[in-house]
């Protein structure tokens, strides 16, 4: 048990921050496979589409095209095709009439609910790979990590990294070809 009684040593914030750096792409990736699995037809970006409008409510189109790297031309398309399958739907936005905000519909929302339910289940297979202790040992680690660097809401309000977007905007710059790196 190696795993354990390194845990339990006094750790420097370098090999911390190696250990997360390390670890959470691989989990990242399992989730995301997973997820992907049960995406019922839909293209890969019309389900980061969805996912994104289900964690950011009443997100514009211009909010989308950036999160998927897109143009608005695109970003539009995509959306079209998720409102045509009665996932997603337009209303106007409350800020600015000149806008339309995107939710998430109760069908949309049902099948996100059951990608996520299928996904837990999976983590929960790979995770009977551990022992009770370790499991609790996750899941302090977890709720710490998020405890630290916030929410989902948090998250996905924060200004993207270069600063910022258009007239103070934090929705980020949007720029013909320039693509978000994606983890």
């Amino acid at each position: 048990m190696q795993w354990l009684s390194e845990t339990t040593k006094r750790c420097s914030t370098r090999p911390c921050a190696l250990a997360v750096l390390e670890a959470v792409p691989m989990v990242h990736w399992f989730i995301r496979r997973q997820m992907r699995s049960y995406r019922g037809g839909l293209s890969l970006p019309q389900f980061r589409a969805l996912v994104w409008v289900d964690r950011q409510p009443s997100a514009s189109l211009s909010v989308v095209a950036e999160h998927l790297g897109a143009s608005l031309p695109t970003a539009s398309r995509i959306v079209a095709g998720l409102v045509a399958k009665g996932l997603l739907a337009r209303q106007g936005c409350a800020a600015d009439r000149r806008q339309l905000s995107l939710r998430i519909t109760a069908r949309g929302r049902a099948m996100l609910q059951e990608a996520r339910r299928a996904t837990r289940r999976k983590m929960e297979g790979a995770l009977e790979g551990l022992s009770q202790r370790q499991r609790g040992m996750v899941r302090a680690a977890m709720r710490s990590l998020r405890d630290l660097f916030g929410s989902t809401d948090q998250a996905v309000a924060a200004p993207a990294p270069h600063g910022g977007g258009h007239n103070g905007s934090a929705d980020g710059p949007h720029r013909r070809g320039q693509r978000r790196r994606r983890m």
